[in-house]
């Protein structure tokens, strides 16, 4: 078992920035991909980014936040952030942690999530 935990969900106005936070505990997380993804009512759960835990360097992002969203992580904490820059209204959405031992940009094969923090961008 993976257990999740988001945090850092807001309201914030178009140009802001937010960080989104993941408390990551459970089995070893050597063995699996940290990812985010957002929901809107009505739509599918979609990608945003994701990596290995232990390969930063192999993070994807959607290209819809390219430039714009940076995804970290801490082992100390065990923890995987979110920092989302030049918000824009489009990106109002639920965000959800992800965790599993497959990447895939489909949120049917992913596992473990988290409950979810809304994200809100408005003026």
């Amino acid at each position: 078992q993976v257990q999740l935990v988001e945090s850092g969900g807001g309201l914030v106005q178009p140009g802001g920035s937010l960080r989104l936070s993941c408390a990551v505990s459970g089995r070893p997380l050597s063995k699996y991909y940290m990812g985010w993804f957002r929901q809107t009512p009505g739509k599918e759960r979609e990608f945003v980014s994701a990596f290995p835990w232990t390969g930063i360097t192999s993070t994807v992002y959607a290209d819809s936040v390219k430039g714009r969203f940076v995804m970290t992580r801490d082992f100390v904490k065990s923890e995987v952030y979110l920092h989302m820059d030049n918000l824009l209204v489009e990106d109002t959405a639920v965000y959800f942690c992800g965790a599993d031992q497959r990447f895939s940009k489909s949120s049917s094969t992913w596992h473990y999530w988290g409950q979810g923090t809304q994200v809100t961008v408005s003026s």
